[in-house]
């Protein structure tokens, strides 16, 4: 962690203190050094600082002025407090305000190296943390959401208008086409990301239960019911409740939800007290739900009171070259079940044109487990025909190519081929740069637009390698 790389700000009116700290520590640090709060407030301004080291009393504005100017502009720049014995006190009520730690004079330099590697070890860990959770945030539900299918990129476009709003969502498609994964995007990218995320298969309950798993139920509200339970709305309050498989909810239980819907409260079963939840509702279906309410057996209110946003997803059969993305990935995620641990695992050219050719009835649920099965019997690490399922190898469409085919291949390959070496060659210099774009400019040769429009191509951000 002790690293030049890291750059020290010290704050004090006296010079000799600043000296001896400069001689003391720049052999492990850069020593920026200020004389007062007016100049530290101007290397703040004007350059990187990993951590403020400051006297707490300095004529005119003192220690704790500069504590205040860092949380106000950069909150996780850890601030070290020097103080006299007879002061400790006020270095006590900076750390309240914010201060990472206070060091007594006269300083013992072993400790205040211990203290200053601490201190940074904990401002890394913030920021990694504020990362982890930006990115959660952003791309929670996108992880595993694989496309090169514009109409599929087109709906995950969409999501980020949806996810701003509160409206309830409703999303229709088959089984296995990735409702969930939908459904915890709109989520993990709204300002409900910080709360809960519930979810319910209305299908998988059966009815007579249903009703106490969405909205709980009192003691004694029937037979078995020994003590209070909260339902899933309740449970989500504040935050996003996934309905999959709303259409199997039964008639006379879409009454009680359609009022939730419409009133935002419910009462638990067997109790008379009404609960008001603020749960935004995404709920999904493999039906299509306006042929249920002709049929009578969906209401049509509950219907349009869910549908304020409708997402179709189409199934895998209709975004063909998915497939092979999907199965890649799949095979990356899955590789751990080979039998070979020393080898990566590898798709076959035969058994990609397979997977290609196959319609997918159970869509990418189904290519998931074909892919985790094949790398079970993979020989070598290499999925081939064999190892994929009869049905798969049977039901494939031969291939019938031309040489427009043939040249669209040509095409698609070269342009991954080329956007995957920019990819690696951009990482690569990022690394080597720092994150600094200017030096990363001069390192490649190319200059600072060109990489940065080269950054925004491939969405890699330069913060990210600093």
């Amino acid at each position: 962690m002790a690293s030049l790389e890291h750059t020290i700000l010290v704050a004090d009116d006296e010079e000799k203190i600043r000296k001896v700290l400069e001689i003391n520590l720049k052999n492990k640090y850069r020593i920026l050094l200020a004389q007062n709060v007016r100049e530290a407030i101007a290397y703040l301004d004007s350059q990187t600082v990993h951590l403020v080291l400051t006297d707490l009393r300095m004529p005119g504005q003192g220690g704790l002025s500069l504590l205040q100017h860092v949380q106000r502009c950069r909150r996780r720049i850890p601030v070290v407090i020097i103080t006299a014995f007879g002061t400790v006190e006020n270095a006590v009520q900076a750390m309240k305000m914010g201060a990472y730690d206070y060091i007594l004079k006269p300083i013992k330099i072993d400790d205040l190296q211990r203290l200053i590697e601490k201190a940074l070890h904990y401002a890394e860990l913030l920021d990694e943390n504020v990362q982890l959770k930006e990115r959660l945030r952003k791309y929670e539900g996108f992880r595993e959401i694989i496309t090169a299918n514009p109409r599929m990129q087109a709906l995950l476009e969409t999501l980020k208008d949806v996810a701003a709003t509160p409206a309830n969502v409703l999303i229709e498609g088959e089984s296995g086409t990735g409702k969930q994964l939908v459904a915890a995007s709109v989520h993990y990218m709204s300002a409900r990301a910080d709360h809960p995320f519930v979810e319910i298969n209305c299908g998988a309950i059966p009815s007579s239960l249903l009703e106490s798993e969405l909205f709980g139920h009192e003691k004694g509200a029937f037979t078995g019911a020994i003590s209070m339970k909260q339902g899933k709305f309740e449970l989500a309050d504040k935050g996003t409740i996934f309905l999959d498989e709303v259409g199997e909810t039964p008639l006379e239980l879409q009454v009680k939800l359609l009022h939730v819907v419409e009133n935002q409260k419910f009462t638990r079963v067997g109790g008379t007290r009404y609960i008001e939840t603020n749960a935004r509702i995404v709920a999904a279906t493999n039906r299509k739900l306006s042929e249920e309410v002709d049929k009578k057996t969906f209401r049509g209110d509950l219907y349009y009171r869910l549908k304020v946003v409708y997402l179709q997803i189409p199934p895998l059969r209709q975004r063909k070259e998915d497939i092979q993305l999907l199965a890649r990935y799949f095979t990356e995620k899955y590789k751990h079940l080979n039998v070979d641990k020393r080898k990566d695992v590898e798709i076959s050219e035969e058994a990609l044109r397979l997977l290609g050719s196959y319609d997918w009835p159970g869509n990418v649920r189904e290519l998931e487990n074909v892919i985790q099965q094949a790398i079970i019997f993979a020989k070598d690490g290499i999925i081939t025909a064999d190892t994929l399922p009869p049905e798969v190898v049977e039901n494939a469409v031969k291939p019938s190519l031309t040489k427009e085919d043939l040249r669209n291949e040509k095409n698609r390959r070269t342009e991954a081929i080329v956007r995957e070496i920019e990819s690696s060659f951009l990482r690569r210099i990022l690394g080597q740069a720092k994150g600094n774009i200017t030096r990363a400019a001069e390192i490649s040769g190319y200059d600072r637009r060109q990489i940065q429009n080269l950054s925004k191509k491939h969405g890699i951000k330069a913060e990210d390698f600093k």
